[in-house]
Parts: structure tokens; C-alpha cells; sequence
């Protein structure tokens, strides 16, 4: 058998993962069904040269309601995920979790919304549940690397709080600071997200202007976005986040009464299955009842489930080859060491501002362009995901102190730089693969056939046991790719590289 020195783990890793890109692209449905996409891009352009920032009459209660759904939604997930960690170590834990996390938040909102209407908490729900399970299990994460040299060295009196406080929490508290900035940053484009289903945030404003073709309006609106994204560092103060938290409760739209009757009979009644819901309520025997439950999922699972899965593999192996590509163009760009300190300033800057546009408002924005096919969600994915994964990689670029082993600029970065950077990056492509694939479904409620599609109809056909069904479908989904994700990339990782979502704050 032929071997090449040069050509190891990572290289071959790497072919993959183009491979298994171009094989799903083949099968993709990439084309462009719009008539005239010139001719809206250039009055969507023409919007973004003269945004109207006056046009929208409630911009800056959209603007603060958007800020408090996130700001509630990481408390509560806060509360729900920080005790949760100190005992994920169980399985059941772990696997609940998983499963929580695995659906998105507009899934979890179109699901509280049967129950509690437009109000505010489903939106602030709908953002702690996934929240509070990736907290318990980043946490834990986190915690697991925390060095027992402090535990040890501990008089034997000392009580479980403090061994606990100083022994563990210490070493791993900024980190964890840290990640709860980031995951506040990630609720704010979830919360902005939460208006395309009639939320009261700034999504709601942004697509009702871009749908009727003000782009001045929708160009204002989106670049505010942005900028309370981007400089989420100057205002987003710990000594100011009990004041914005007490602000956010007094000013929260009403929250009308909730009906316990409808909640149960949701829960009781319209969840369960047809079949097993005759079954329960003695309308029919055992037998009967089982055969009219498989005739169901038979159906459901060969008409919806399965067709949706496939799409919704499809579109996101496509958008994690596409991602890898912008997330290596980009980091070329904006590397310290390849492209000298101002040229890779700028770049980051551009990368700063494609991160902080969400990936749904983009493949709104693209859809408007080129029709509802999957080639505007595979650009939005590798747009957002390619620039935030470049963006991390080349703040750890900076940080690199190079050897006089190599010329500078290019030998420098070919030689000693890329060979360092590559495995982290590689690691965060492998970890926002579960964050694609979650988009990747949400984005059949725009009209593509991924497993959304489907979920957004039977919603909206008030099918909620087939709704209920093809949410586990897509958290089942979630978790099998992320633990084939996992085990295909961790053993390549070398000492220091950390696999999953902490590795985007370490």
C-alpha cells in the first residue's frame, strides 16, 4: 500500500469532508427559481446605501423587547441548566437534555405558542429551554477540566460548599463567564429570530418591511441589529445586568391569564397520538387502538419523517463543506501573520459584522433574491458559520509567537501557524455542524422541504401528535450526528484543543 508522509489525519479528514459536500450537492436542490434577481438586489441594495431609520414607529421599544427576551431567557435557562451540570454525569440527565437542546428555539415557540398565545413568555421559554440544557451540559464540560490539585491539598474538614467554590468553581469561573456572554450574544439572534413568528421583537419589524419591498426600512432595521450585536462588550456591563434584568420584568408586554383547562387537554389530549389517545380515553380496545397508532407513524414516518431527514442531511453536509471553505478563505484574510496587523483588522471587522447577522435573516434576505430553494440556506449557513468560526481562529492567531525557524508572512504561517490553528478550527467546524443541522431544519418554515416544512404544517393543520412527532425526530436527528461528530474527530485532537462549545470561549 501506497503512503504519503505528508499527507495525514487532518488532510484526509479534510478531503471527507469535501467529498461528502459535493456527493450531497449533486443530489441539492441549488437552483435559482427567482425571475428577476438583479433587478432585487439592486433596490435591496439601494436600501442599504440609504437606510431610513426613522421609518419604523416603534424601533426602539422593538430594539429593548428584543434585548429583554434574551436577557430573561439566559436567566432562566441560567437557573434550569447551572444545577443541572452538577449531575449530567447521568445518563438519563444527559439524554433529556440532548433531546431539549436538539430542537430550536422557533420549534419550542410554535409549541408554547398553542398554549400561551403571543405572549412574552413564549418567547422567554422558548429561549431558556434549549438554553438551560446547553448550559448543564457545557458547564459540566467546563467543570471536568478543572484540576483537582486545589480539592486535594483541602483540610479533610473543610465542608462540600467551599471544597466545591474554591476547589472547583475558582479555576473555571471566567471561563464560564465568559460562555454565558457568548450564549447571550447567541439569544439576542435567537430573540430577533423569534419575531418572524409574531413575537414583538425587531424580527417581526425586519420581515414585515423587507416582504413589502421597503429595503430603506428593513436596511435601518438590520443594521441596528448588528450594531447591538457588535457592541454587545461596551454595554452588556456585569455591574448594569441586575438593572437591565429588573427593567426587562417592569417593562415586558402583558402577559395575559393562562387557561389550565387548555393546557391539560394540549397535553392530555391533542399531543397524544391517534390510536393510543382512543386507547386512553376507552373509545376503542387494545388491539384496535395499536393497529390505528402504526397505520399513523407508518404514514407520518414514510410520507414526512424520512423525506425531511434526508433533506435536511442533504442541505446541512452541503453547508458544512461550504463553511469549511469560507472558514479557511476567511481566516486567510484576516490572520496577523499573513496579511500584517491593519489588512487583518479590516478583515476581522467583516467577519465581526457577517457573525452577528443571524443565519435565518439571511436566508430570509437570500430568499427574497433567489427563490425557495436550498442554495440561500447553504449560503446563509456558510456565511454566518464561516466568519464566526474565521473570526475565533484568528483572535487565537494573534496570540501565536512564532520561532525564527521560517521566513516571515507566508513560510511563517505555512509552516508553524496553520499547523497549530487548523485542529481548533476543524474542532469548531465539528461543533457548529449540530448548530447547521438545527438550522437547517427551522428553515422549512421559510419553504424548504427539511423537516420544518413538515412540523410548520402540521402546526398550522393543527396536527399537534404529528407536530410532536417530527420534533423528537429532529432533537434524534441532532444527537446521532453529534455523537458521530464527536467520535470522528476527537481522537485527532491534540492535548489543549477542546471539542465542543466551550472551545468557543477557550
Amino acid at each position: 500500500m501506497i503512503r504519503f508522509p505528508f499527507f495525514g489525519a487532518w488532510q484526509r479528514l479534510t478531503l471527507c469532508i469535501w467529498f461528502i459536500a459535493i456527493i450531497s450537492a449533486y443530489f441539492a436542490d441549488i437552483s435559482v427559481i427567482s425571475l428577476e434577481p438583479w433587478s432585487e438586489l439592486t433596490r435591496m441594495a439601494l436600501g442599504f446605501i440609504t437606510p431610513d431609520f426613522f421609518a419604523t414607529e416603534s424601533m426602539g421599544r422593538a430594539l429593548w423587547l428584543t434585548v429583554s427576551f434574551a436577557l430573561l431567557g439566559v436567566a432562566l435557562g441560567l437557573l434550569l441548566g447551572a444545577p443541572l451540570s452538577l449531575i449530567y454525569q447521568s445518563r438519563f440527565v444527559a439524554g433529556i437534555c440532548a433531546m431539549v437542546r436538539g430542537i430550536h428555539e422557533i420549534f419550542w415557540a410554535l409549541l408554547f405558542l398553542q398554549l400561551f398565545g403571543l405572549s412574552p413568555i413564549t418567547g422567554i421559554l422558548a429561549i431558556a429551554l434549549p438554553y438551560g440544557a446547553t448550559f448543564a451540559r457545557v458547564f459540566h464540560d467546563i467543570l471536568q477540566q478543572s484540576p483537582n490539585t486545589t480539592t486535594q491539598t483541602m483540610p479533610s474538614a473543610v465542608d462540600r460548599v467551599s471544597r466545591y467554590t474554591y476547589g472547583k468553581l475558582g479555576h473555571v469561573y471566567p471561563l464560564m463567564l465568559a460562555y454565558i456572554r457568548y450564549r447571550f450574544e447567541c439569544a439576542l439572534r435567537s430573540s430577533a429570530v423569534l419575531g418572524f413568528i409574531g413575537m414583538p421583537t425587531i424580527g417581526f419589524y425586519l420581515e414585515t418591511a423587507f416582504r413589502q419591498g421597503n429595503y430603506h426600512e428593513g436596511a435601518a432595521l438590520l443594521m441596528l441589529l448588528v450594531l447591538l450585536i457588535g457592541t454587545i462588550s461596551w454595554w452588556a456591563r456585569a455591574k448594569l445586568l441586575l438593572v437591565y434584568l429588573l427593567f426587562a420584568i417592569v417593562t415586558l408586554p402583558p402577559i395575559g391569564a393562562v387557561d389550565g383547562l387548555l393546557v391539560w387537554q394540549f397535553i392530555s389530549h391533542d399531543l397524544l397520538p391517534p390510536g393510543i389517545n382512543s386507547i386512553v380515553y376507552g373509545q376503542i380496545g387494545l388491539t384496535q387502538g395499536m393497529e390505528l397508532f402504526i397505520v399513523w407513524w407508518q404514514r407520518l414516518t414514510y410520507e414526512q419523517a424520512l423525506p425531511g431527514m434526508l433533506a435536511t442531511l442533504i442541505l446541512a453536509l452541503c453547508a458544512l463543506g461550504a463553511t469549511h471553505l469560507l472558514a479557511l478563505w476567511g481566516y486567510l484574510a484576516a490572520s496577523r501573520h499573513l496579511r500584517g496587523r491593519f489588512a487583518a483588522g479590516a478583515s476581522q471587522l467583516l467577519l465581526l459584522l457577517l457573525r452577528s447577522i443571524p443565519e435565518y435573516l439571511l436566508a430570509f434576505i437570500f430568499m427574497m433574491l433567489l427563490g425557495p430553494s436550498m442554495l440561500p440556506a447553504i449560503a446563509a449557513l456558510s456565511l454566518h458559520n464561516g466568519a464566526l468560526i474565521a473570526y475565533l481562529v484568528s483572535r487565537q492567531d494573534g496570540a501565536i509567537k512564532t520561532s525564527a525557524l521560517y521566513y516571515p508572512r507566508l513560510d511563517h504561517f505555512s509552516y508553524e501557524v496553520l499547523p497549530r490553528i487548523y485542529p481548533n478550527l476543524i474542532s469548531l467546524l465539528f461543533y457548529r455542524f449540530e448548530i447547521i443541522l438545527r438550522e437547517t431544519a427551522i428553515f422549512g418554515v421559510l419553504g424548504i422541504a427539511t423537516l420544518g416544512f413538515y412540523i410548520d404544517s402540521a402546526f398550522a393543520e393543527i396536527r399537534y401528535s404529528n407536530a410532536l412527532y417530527l420534533l423528537l425526530t429532529t432533537a434524534l436527528l441532532n444527537v446521532v450526528v453529534d455523537i458521530i461528530a464527536r467520535r470522528l474527530v476527537a481522537k485527532r485532537l491534540p492535548q489543549g484543543v477542546v471539542l465542543g462549545q466551550a472551545s468557543c470561549v477557550a
